[in-house]
């Protein structure tokens, strides 16, 4: 054991990494592991305060995002069948679209639809409801007359309220025109034009007495007047056809509240 002590201090002298000049490449620098150390430590805190500082609103949403991944994901049949008709609608009705401006396929014959379709406003019949009023002298023309009219005053209102509570923009950007903005026919769902002929023509062919071929062109210009503002791009297929469907119903509401001779008198005289 003495000898051996001897030897191994020899070593260490006669080994030249123990000089004074080396002894820096055989120690570790102990500032850098401090800084390391203690920038480890200090990010380690930070995020453990920002995770516990983080709102547990954003928390439950990140819960919350594989779930709604999944729903996107797998969405119901119900979903997959209405996105898949209203793609079928909208594709169906621009392609019928032929008269939607001057550049389209129709776009010559936009001016007769356009004309077409004002047979079907409500200012007009309502104009020419009022003057045959005040022309009739008879007690039954004029309770047909006001029950007419009470019919053209329920079509405007109903579908304006519907049209304000579904919001549905057409199939093409066009403009409302004047006589639309007048009626508050300023949406697509329901067409407003559908329901207001699918409800004259079911009005007259039920207290007029006409003829079989009058009695016919009187539903072909109903269907015209509706597919007219499909032409036109003012309109959805399915708006035309719900028009038509709630033209009906309005038919029956002014079925119910027919008014007689005597409140049609009564109305008469104070007008």
């Amino acid at each position: 054991m003495p000898a051996s002590q001897p030897r191994s201090r020899a070593r260490d002298r006669n080994n030249v990494l123990n000089r004074a000049e080396f002894l820096s490449l055989n120690q570790p620098l102990k500032g850098n592991q401090e800084s390391r150390s203690s920038g480890r430590k200090q990010s380690g805190q930070a995020g453990a305060a920002g995770a516990q500082n983080s709102n547990p609103k954003e928390r439950r949403q990140s819960q919350q995002l594989p779930e709604e991944d999944c729903m996107q994901l797998n969405p119901s049949f119900k979903g997959i069948a209405f996105n898949s008709l209203l793609a079928i609608d909208i594709c169906m009705s621009k392609r019928l679209g032929v008269c939607a401006n001057r550049a389209s396929s129709w776009g010559g014959a936009r001016s007769m639809i356009n004309l077409l379709g004002i047979t079907g406003h409500g200012i007009p019949w309502i104009a020419g409801t009022l003057i045959c009023l005040v022309k009739s002298s008879t007690l039954a023309g004029q309770e047909v007359l006001m029950n007419l009219l009470l019919a053209l005053l329920l079509d405007i209102m109903i579908v304006a309220g519907l049209q304000k509570l579904a919001k549905r923009k057409g199939p093409y950007d066009i403009n409302p025109g004047l006589l639309d903005y007048l009626t508050m026919d300023t949406y697509a769902f329901p067409a407003g034009h559908a329901s207001r002929a699918a409800m004259l023509s079911k009005f007259f062919l039920n207290h007029l007495v006409l003829a079989i071929p009058l009695r016919i062109l009187l539903v072909l210009w109903a269907l015209c007047v509706g597919f007219s503002r499909v032409m036109i791009g003012r309109h959805h297929i399915t708006d035309v056809l719900s028009g038509f469907v709630f033209g009906y119903l309005q038919f029956r509401l002014v079925e119910l509240m027919w008014m007689s001779s005597n409140t049609c008198q009564m109305l008469i005289s104070i007008w």
